[in-house]
């Protein structure tokens, strides 16, 4: 029996790493390969030595049971950007080129490509901590088609807008920090996060404690006050929950507070 029971255990280890899905190195060969079985290419571009929603997404999204169960339908490739970990002169050059080519602006960054023709029908910027299940509709969303392409970058065009708006927006939260006018402060970040509803508008009043902290480091009353609105509004959300909870109790315990806001509501604490 405890023979069996060894040799069962071994298979089921050998069947999970048989399962343990591919990642590719080389976009030129993953495009052949998805051209051979009529798949669609999926490529990370990732910082994988140093970007934390990097890390964040490969842990919860690409690690995933759900993601291993979808992993099949597409051709994996890794473009990796590392700062410390040692990478070949010629794969960091060629990654350096697809970086310029498909205009990546920040990591992660996920695309969806069509093996034949190259073109991108997919694209995810960022990760917000999303769980694997919203992570993988998002990505099922996408459709190869025409009229696909053209939602993409109809959604592209919104969210640079968005991008840019928000930069401008982040700015005059700089500026008003500078000026110590926390009013002008929380008149930019409420506008930021205008349309943010559910948990993430928990990462409003996280920043709104933040940003008054920095204003006036005796307002520590005020700020609990808004991190306590911070871990209603995110009830749900343990990760958030949790970087709010730890926050509260630095600042209950009179620890110096942290020296700068996060402002971004897709990218949360």
């Amino acid at each position: 029996m405890r023979l069996f029971a060894s040799v069962f255990s071994l298979f089921v280890a050998v069947a999970a790493l048989a399962a343990e899905p591919v990642w590719l190195t080389d976009l030129d060969a993953a495009k052949a390969q998805g051209v051979k079985e009529n798949k669609p290419v999926l490529v990370d571009f990732t910082g994988s030595d140093w970007c934390p929603p990097c890390k964040a997404l490969h842990k919860n999204v690409f690690m995933s049971a759900e993601f291993a169960a979808v992993a099949s339908k597409y051709v994996l490739v890794e473009l990796d950007y590392p700062r410390t970990k040692t990478q070949a002169p010629e794969l960091k050059a060629k990654n350096a080129e697809l970086s310029k080519q498909f205009g990546i602006t920040g990591f992660p960054t996920v695309l969806l490509l069509d093996a034949r023709s190259g073109d991108v029908f997919g694209k995810t910027v960022g990760f917000g901590g999303q769980s694997a299940k919203e992570y993988l509709d998002k990505l099922a969303s996408f459709k190869n088609t025409p009229e696909g392409k053209a939602a993409l970058e109809k959604e592209m065009k919104a969210e640079s807008t968005r991008s840019s708006k928000s930069r401008v927006l982040g700015q005059k939260i700089n500026d008003a920090i500078a000026a110590k006018d926390f009013k002008a402060a929380e008149a930019a970040l409420t506008e930021i996060f205008a349309d943010v509803t559910g948990p993430r508008k928990g990462v409003f009043y996280y920043n709104k404690a933040r940003i008054l902290l920095q204003i006036d480091p005796s307002a520590k009353e005020q700020a609990l006050k808004y991190l306590d609105e911070a871990l209603a509004a995110s009830a749900g959300d343990a990760a958030m929950t949790k970087t709010f909870q730890a926050y509260r109790e630095k600042i209950s315990s009179g620890a110096s507070t942290a020296p700068k806001a996060a402002v971004d509501p897709k990218k949360g604490a």
